[in-house]
């Protein structure tokens, strides 16, 4: 993120977060969204607020050690955020969703919780990898973070058992860009489970993890 602004920041994430609501993989006042600021603070969208109405100026803003400072008050979900942070170094910014396909995965029964979506495309192979599924906690719970805290240093992505994904990025675009992925990854899983399929090889996954290491 070296030369961006805070403001850039702030308008970045309305505009990803508008995004994201206008295509419905948000609604009402659910999900939530965090960046790393330049200076080592976070920028996290404030509690109840809708992702398509958000306004740069009244952004949650918090210090390097994850504490309120400005703005809004913030989500709820801030330690899951921090967890991401503070066990994945090269972690810029955090997206939390309550995206259909994906929730809807997070509430059927898994016999793979290390890897609960397969690798039907290299796109999901290059950008996630594997998405492992953790266990239910209320909203808001203390041990989310725990168990992010302990998947995040070799993982991108989590889903959160009857809950929904949490994903991050090196940048907030990368970290859209990888949800929007995973989300499509799920509706393409869910809707091919019915009819068959074809998965990617141990070979071509293997030859897909040389070149891109999400």
């Amino acid at each position: 993120m070296s030369g961006i602004t805070e403001y850039q920041l702030r308008e970045q994430l309305v505009h990803y977060g508008a995004s994201l609501f206008n295509r419905g993989y948000s609604s009402g006042g659910s999900g939530n969204i965090s960046v790393r600021l330049p200076d080592g603070g976070y920028l996290v969208t404030p509690t109840n607020s809708c992702l398509g109405e958000l306004k740069p100026e009244t952004l949650s803003r918090l210090d390097a050690d994850g504490l309120h400072i400005d703005g809004e008050k913030p989500s709820k979900e801030v330690p899951m955020h921090m967890a991401w942070y503070r066990h994945r170094p090269s972690c810029g910014a955090v997206v939390h969703l309550h995206s259909p396909w994906l929730t809807a995965l997070s509430c059927l029964p898994c016999e793979t919780p290390a890897n609960c979506l397969p690798p039907l495309t290299p796109y999901y192979v290059m950008r996630v990898g594997q998405l492992p599924l953790l266990p239910y906690f209320r909203p808001g719970h203390d041990n989310i973070a725990h168990a992010l805290a302990e998947i995040a240093p070799d993982r991108t992505a989590a889903l959160l058992a009857n809950h929904g994904p949490v994903v991050s990025g090196k940048t907030l675009r990368e970290a859209v860009f990888n949800m929007e992925e995973l989300e499509d990854s799920a509706r393409i899983w869910l809707t091919l489970k019915p009819l068959g399929y074809v998965l990617l090889t141990a070979e071509a996954i293997a030859e897909l993890q040389q070149v891109y290491r999400p």
